[in-house]
């Protein structure tokens, strides 16, 4: 906002709710947690009343320091924090501010049109969760300081002298006792600095890491379309421009950039008030009713559907597929669902987003006709293969083996008919196939051979992978079916043949990647599988080790191996043979120590983080490299190379 529509910002625009007592003992409903995540939250909260002055258009630079004793500094050069005696209180505007839960110019909206923060409890939040606290105000050409130990004022604001500079200084030790760490991870601050910046351009952001002498800077002058190039940068765009969509109504700012890419999925990152909005909220519906409805009404005029397509029906998610978006809206009054501010409820944003959207993408496609004609051909593409996904669903649930006489011809079945008493080997190679269905118990183990690496379903279009071979046999075989109920994809298990899905590859680069495949498709497609446990990974033997004709052991790590050379006397007359894979196992070899119940070691499968576990196979199996090489040079050192 500008200067000139604010009033002056004193003592009477600070409004005093209630103490801050209680928050030194529950910390966690203010900041979500007491560990990594709450510490750097305490630092957010500093830097958004920063930003917030910079939101209201009195600061453009911000300095944060990360300091060896487990300091921070916040500095900026806004306004600065009145000092003058608050009429309410009878104390200084500061140490109300510092000390009352809700108390602060936010609530003024002649101070703050718009704010991030929580709800004005950000700084006194920090104070009570801090050691101690040295505020420092540069204010009508005067110095003034505070000093806080535990949330608790140690004197009456003092004034240090005279000053040319303005702004506020917040310098604080979050208390250990409170914190399980008190280390700052730079990477995060960093990170978080980088996104301010984009998402208020024109506001330059400075840290400093004393503890290692890293400095960076962070400023953009383009904003959004700066942001949606670098988060775009490895993908391969269908339209030559970003759209750029700005426009206020009602008192709230809408902000947007976006693109269109070759990918198969929506990616929409959101903010209000320069927080970032994890679950969406009214704002993203608004969006996208925008996006479906001014798209819909050019598909059906340019779109070139033969009369045979004629009966598909485009769907929200066809005009979603592909695109990537930053919406960014600043509300004068937000309301979010829950304390940690992750999903937007103002019913009214969503109005307004959706008219300014509708208005300025209407306008941007009747200037970009080629652009115009390339997302509409992508809508279309989407819907077809949408189509064709659903027909090949179809097969499948149609396909679902009631009776033997469905199954695959691959699969070798087991006699036993209860599900709970059977279990199924998905198995790399018709050769190991073969050993596998000659070593296992034919009673209650099934074995269904796998040819080669399966499709990689995080990069391929849906109906592709429905018409894949070796994953109809998947289905078919474990009698699951993938239903739709209202444009919702949902695995139907009341139907699964088996208690137990063991993965069994070879023990090497290659068997690690096909089963780093299924995983894939059982994690974007089965879920329910992994989460009711019936998913599991064999673990074959590594060694052979033979003394003589007498003696044979198994080794499943190098630790194992050498433990037992020392138990035989060393390498003297002992022959040690490395599995390469599975084939290389007879049939009673593969029951002993792979199959054998009473003897082998499944690895069970489970999700203990949903959404981490969701970017590890983004990062690990999608489209784009520079992240997956990142990680694995990051996570190199924690892996396992048997040779």
């Amino acid at each position: 906002m500008r200067k000139s529509e604010t009033k002056d910002y004193t003592a009477d625009s600070i409004q005093s709710l209630e103490g801050i007592e209680h928050i030194r003992i529950r910390p966690s409903m203010y900041i979500g947690d007491v560990g990594i995540r709450g510490l750097h939250h305490l630092a957010y909260e500093v830097i958004d009343n920063s930003v917030d002055e910079s939101l209201a258009g009195f600061c453009d630079k911000i300095w944060v320091t990360i300091h060896k004793d487990g300091f921070i500094t916040v500095l900026d050069n806004g306004r600065g924090i009145p000092i003058d005696i608050h009429k309410k209180e009878g104390k200084s505007a500061l140490e109300v501010v510092m000390t009352k839960i809700g108390a602060g110019g936010k609530f003024d909206k002649n101070s703050y049109k718009v704010s991030g923060g929580l709800h004005g409890v950000g700084i006194s939040c920090v104070n009570a969760l801090s050691r101690t606290l040295i505020v420092t105000i540069y204010r009508n050409g005067k110095v003034y300081q505070q000093e806080y130990f535990k949330g608790k004022a140690l004197y009456d604001v003092k004034c240090l002298g005279r000053t040319n500079n303005k702004g506020t200084k917040i310098h604080y030790l979050a208390d250990h006792s409170i914190f399980s760490s008190i280390t700052y991870d730079y990477d995060i601050l960093s990170k978080r600095l980088k996104e301010l910046s984009f998402l208020n351009k024109g506001l330059h952001l400075f840290l400093k890491d004393e503890r290692n002498k890293k400095k960076e800077y962070f400023s953009s002058k383009n904003g959004l379309k700066e942001y949606l190039s670098i988060l775009d940068k490895n993908k391969d765009t269908l339209t030559k421009n970003i759209i750029s969509i700005e426009g206020e109504r009602e008192s709230t700012i809408v902000e947007i950039a976006m693109q269109y890419n070759t990918s198969f999925k929506e990616k929409i990152y959101s903010y209000v008030n320069n927080i970032h909005t994890y679950d969406g909220g009214t704002h993203i519906s608004g969006f996208r009713r925008a996006l479906t409805r001014t798209l819909k009404k050019y598909a059906d005029v340019y779109g070139s559907l033969s009369n045979k397509d004629k009966k598909i029906e485009l769907t929200g998610d066809d005009f979603r597929e592909g695109i990537t978006a930053i919406i960014s809206v600043r509300v004068m009054e937000p309301q979010f669902e829950g304390q940690t501010k992750t999903k937007l409820s103002n019913h009214e944003v969503g109005g307004v987003v959706e008219k300014i959207v509708g208005e300025r993408l209407n306008i941007y496609l009747e200037e970009h006709p080629s652009d115009r004609k390339k997302i509409i051909e992508k809508v279309i593409l989407s819907a077809k293969a949408r189509q064709a996904a659903k027909k090949a669903r179809e097969f499948i649930q149609k396909n679902n083996p009631i009776h033997n006489s469905f199954l695959p011809g691959k699969l070798a079945d087991c006699s036993f008919n209860k599900p709970e008493d059977c279990e199924i080997y998905l198995v790399e190679g018709d050769s190991a196939g073969g050993t596998a269905k000659q070593g296992r118990d034919r009673k209650f183990q099934a074995i269904l051979p796998l040819r080669g690496k399966i499709l990689n379903v995080e990069k391929a279009v849906q109906y592709k992978i429905f018409e894949n071979e070796e994953i109809r046999n998947i289905f078919t075989s474990l009698g699951v079916s993938i239903e739709t109920e209202n444009n919702q994809n949902n695995l139907n298990i009341k139907k699964l043949r088996y208690n137990k899905i063991i993965i069994m590859t070879d023990a090497d680069i290659d068997g690690s990647h096909i089963s780093t495949l299924i995983l894939t498709l059982f994690f974007r497609y089965m879920k329910p599988l992994i989460e009711k446990g019936h998913i599991y990974i064999a673990t074959p033997p590594l060694y052979l080790i033979r003394k003589g004709n007498r003696f044979q052991y198994y080794a499943w790590s190098d630790q194992e191996r050498e433990n037992i050379l020392h138990q035989l006397g060393g390498r003297k007359n002992v022959n040690v043979q490395r599995y390469k894979g599975l084939g290389e196992m007879n049939a009673e070899q593969l029951w002993d120590t792979t199959m054998n119940p009473k003897k082998r070691t499944l690895r069970k499968v489970n999700i203990e983080n949903l959404s981490k576990a969701d970017k590890i196979f983004s990062i690990l199996m999608g489209d784009e490299v520079p992240p997956r090489r990142n990680f694995i040079e990051k996570n190199a050192i924690h892996a396992k190379i048997d040779v």
